[in-house]
């Protein structure tokens, strides 16, 4: 993969996944321009960072993005785990309006990049949980439903454009957004267990997959989930 002298903007590089994504891409050259509620907190060296909230509605500064943009990662996310009778009408539509309007609004500011690349490349996030069906997942299950929908339809509707739209649905990974669900070692251990290949996703992991997506050697896979998982999401 080479990214040496592209442009790519990435939604939630202050920790995690995104974080190691965009460490990934400016070590191999690329100019990575990030964007988050914190701006500049946490980001790598070397990435251009901005402040936005991706839930409302929101302006990019005047000349932050270059004309030309190679690739979008959206990787602000949210993890609402509870029973059916404690999720609330709001609990459904803030996790809604993270994971899938969020991605929408920057997809819309970054169109106009993309398309002048003439190889442009989206990466959404989604999750294990939308194709298996797990207990206390639905309302953030169903909002990465919302995810591989938008990103299929997306897909067929950018083709044309020779804009790509991809997902990486991964299992539990070890990024602050998880911290609560592996905060001791029993609850690392159970983790551990319930994967095939014997422990939870590391933030590389996940990143590392996005980056194929984001590059040329992925420049003929377009409208797919890519399952980064442990084995969880297809054997037993």
């Amino acid at each position: 993969m080479s990214f040496s002298g592209k442009n790519y903007f990435i939604i939630g590089a202050t920790s995690g996944i995104g974080h190691r994504l965009a460490e990934i891409l400016i070590a191999d050259g690329a100019n990575v321009f990030t964007a988050s509620r914190k701006g500049a907190e946490g980001v790598p060296p070397g990435a251009k960072a901005t402040i936005i909230d991706s839930t409302a509605d929101f302006t990019l500064p005047e000349g932050f993005l270059p004309e030309t943009l190679h690739g979008l990662a959206y990787c602000a996310g949210s993890i609402t785990l509870k029973p059916a009778n404690r999720v609330s009408p709001a609990d459904l539509l803030q996790d809604y309006n993270i994971n899938v309007v969020g991605a929408y609004r920057c997809i819309l500011a970054s169109l106009k990049g993309l398309k002048a690349s003439g190889s442009g490349s989206i990466v959404l996030f989604s999750t294990v949980a939308a194709k298996l069906g797990m207990g206390f997942h639905a309302s953030i299950a169903s909002a990465k439903g919302g995810v591989e929908a938008l990103a299929k339809s997306l897909a067929a509707e950018l083709a044309p454009q020779k804009i790509r739209v991809n997902v990486v649905a991964p299992s539990l990974t070890d990024t602050p957004l998880a911290g609560s669900l592996l905060s001791t070692p029993e609850k690392r251990e159970a983790s551990d267990k319930r994967h095939p290949l014997g422990r939870v996703g590391t933030p590389d992991d996940v990143a590392q997959a996005a980056a194929f997506l984001l590059g040329s050697n992925a420049s003929w896979i377009t409208g797919q989930i890519l399952g980064v998982d442990g084995g969880m999401g297809s054997t037993k």
